[in-house]
């Protein structure tokens, strides 16, 4: 059995909401019969070059007791049965689907009421808007806010607000409620919408913990911004992952905790628009390993545009799942073997086929998704690892098998790993301890990673971008150095901008920071808070500015007490550097604003700027930053 405390902890590594789940009590004793009397219907398997499947339930349960380190028969996990989802409620009435015994999604085909907004947005066709920051173009990952240049789509508590981005008719359009689950993030292509997220609660029977997890995918068509319709629902149990969407596809990944309970495994169920079935033994793929935390993991494939298209399923068991990169072709998923180790799967996708091709391992253990990159036919990591008690920093090149074919070890020794970021032939790495090193790799010869050059200065960055081929804005901490050298203060958020041009003497040219101790921004830690556009010469990150009193200030251990939240603007060019252009808050001007109008996203469209908090919707002009208008997201 997988502990609570090893599910936990993996969970907490990935930094994103990720929930432990198992299937309903009362399906560990109905699969086990179905299972035994052949009942379960099956769907065709996807096969791999490397994994096997088992051929029986019972081949898979004698996997996971044999190889499970921590395997025993507690009962850690149970999902209790829900009666109905709520998934739909354009304007501000609750429509429910029911969901019955046989789990089946009961289409709303009635009609819906119209919004209270009226007007239809009037943005002109060729607007110029931005679009979310992601690692890989072409790789759209799910966020709380998306456009499409003429509305806006906003993930608010448990509600998807679509929003008419119009100048003249800002407005709610219309509402869509989850009732049922919490939304993770979106997805817009053209006029369909994708919902994504998972529901959770946990109480206590001792000795047990209670923990009940399903994920949910939503499609919708939004042709009419203000009568949204559900087109296809898919429910499993497991906890939300990750996803991306490439052209027409959304591939996402939820994960399961595999263990026996009292002689039964508990299998993930899949719940579709007109079907509910467990993953038969025969479906799930596995290597000859061992693991303390087993997971089921599935890799769904969803065509967003063709919702006749059932969605495509791929379980593989592995460990606990850490980061994920995704390529135009490939997903590299990660998990944690051991503490100095990281496992790499490698599954090719073509629209709606899945298939695990690869698995390979390295030292160490990766630090986010922008320590893992795709390049020819090379996969490149990052890792950090620890030696007799030091902190060592490498970087490997992997072959499509994904087995090591360059290596770059013991880079920064002593330094905490903070950053990187591939760029073509060249990866830069930012460690830190007492000053920042940014390290300048050089990946020409992906047999020997050499590094030419590096940079050594006060304060770190969190989150590397590209401003261009030959220059980088970092976003982290400013640090002071106490006296001695021997350790350093945190100060407040410090924005770069890094020359590379000569790649053996990298210079930074210009840097501003923001507050004390305390303060904060969202990019540190979910780059997609991160807005640049180069042809604009714009920046702008939301932060919440901290201020320490100053008798404390020599104080290392005193931090400052938060101020003020809301989105920095700034000039961004390579004459001039950072220029303050301005600040944006929800709340008052002086003062920290109630939590649900902290901004956490901006975007803009033609020449409005728009921040975006829980509560509100400011547009502002980027010609001088005026005040437009407001939306009031309830």
């Amino acid at each position: 059995m997988v502990s609570v405390g090893c599910w936990m902890e993996s969970e907490i590594r990935k930094r994103i909401k990720v929930h432990a789940v198992a299937a309903v009590l009362l399906a560990v004793i109905l699969g086990s019969v179905c299972y035994n009397l052949g009942l379960i219907p099956e769907s065709p398997v996807l096969q791999t070059s490397f994994l096997k499947t088992f051929t029986s339930y019972v081949e898979l349960k004698s996997f996971l007791t044999s190889n499970s380190k921590g395997q025993t028969t507690a009962l850690p996990f149970y999902v209790g049965p829900r009666n109905q989802l709520t998934v739909l409620s354009p304007s501000g009435s609750t429509i429910y689907y029911g969901i019955p015994k046989s789990g089946d999604l009961v289409p709303f085909n009635g009609a819906i009421p119209q919004s209270v907004e009226d007007a239809l947005p009037r943005f002109a066709d060729n607007e110029e808007y931005s679009a979310t920051n992601v690692q890989v173009a072409g790789v759209d990952e799910a966020d709380i806010v998306k456009t499409d240049g003429k509305c806006m789509y906003v993930v608010s508590r448990n509600t998807v607000f679509i929003v008419n981005a119009s100048q003249s008719d800002a407005g709610i359009l219309s509402r869509i409620v989850c009732d049922e689950f919490d939304p993770s993030g979106i997805f817009v292509n053209g006029n369909r919408l994708v919902v994504l997220g998972s529901n959770y609660s946990m109480s206590s029977i001792m000795p047990y913990q209670i923990v009940e997890v399903r994920t949910y995918a939503r499609l919708y068509d939004v042709s009419d911004k203000r009568k949204p319709v559900l087109l296809k629902g898919f429910t499993m149990t497991g906890g939300y992952f990750s996803s991306r969407m490439i052209s027409k596809y959304v591939y996402f990944i939820i994960s399961q905790p595999a263990y026996v309970f009292y002689d039964t495994v508990i299998v993930p169920k899949v719940y579709s628009n007109h079907d509910a079935r467990e993953i038969p033994a025969s479906e799930i793929h596995y290597s000859n390993v061992s693991d303390n935390c087993f997971s089921f993991t599935t890799f769904v494939a969803m065509n967003v545009q063709d919702s006749s298209e059932e969605p495509t399923q791929m379980t593989v068991i592995i460990g606990a799942t850490s980061n994920m990169y995704v390529s135009l072709n490939n997903i590299y998923v990660t998990f944690r073997e051991k503490f100095e180790e990281t496992t790499i799967y490698r599954v090719h996708m073509q629209d709606n086929n899945l298939t695990c091709v690869a698995q390979g391992k390295v030292p160490g253990n990766e630090l986010n998704q922008y320590s893992m990159d795709e390049h020819g036919e090379f996969f490149r990591i990052a890792t950090t690892s620890w030696a007799e008690g030091f902190q060592h920093n490498s970087l490997y090149v992997l072959n499509m098998n994904l087995s090591i074919v360059g290596k770059l070890e013991n880079i920064g020794v002593g330094e905490n790993f903070h950053a990187a970021r591939f760029m073509g032939d060249r990866c830069y790495l930012v460690t830190f301890k007492n000053t920042d090193p940014l390290f300048v790799i050089d990946l020409t010869d992906p047999t020997f990673p050499k590094i030419l050059g590096e940079l050594k200065m006060p304060g770190y960055s969190d989150y590397l971008h590209p401003y261009d081929g030959n220059h980088l804005i970092g976003v982290g901490k400013e640090t002071v150095e106490a006296e001695g050298g021997n350790f350093a203060w945190y100060q407040g958020i410090k924005i770069s901008i890094f020359d590379v041009t000569n790649v053996s003497n990298p210079v930074q040219t210009s840097s501003v920071t923001i507050g004390d101790r305390g303060s904060d921004s969202p990019v540190l830690s979910d780059p997609k808070a991160f807005l640049f556009d180069k042809e604009k010469d714009l920046l702008v990150i939301p932060v919440t500015v901290a201020k320490v009193d100053p008798s404390q200030y020599s104080s290392p251990s005193a931090y400052g007490t938060p101020v003020w939240q809301g989105a920095y603007v700034y000039n961004i060019t390579l004459t001039y550097g950072l220029a303050p252009r301005g600040r944006i808050t929800h709340g008052e001007d002086a003062g920290l604003p109630p939590s649900n109008l902290y901004v956490n996203r901006s975007l803009y469209i033609g020449n409005v700027l728009y921040t975006v908090s829980e509560g509100k919707i400011k547009l502002n002009s980027l010609v001088d930053l005026a005040l437009l208008k407001e939306v009031t997201l309830d």
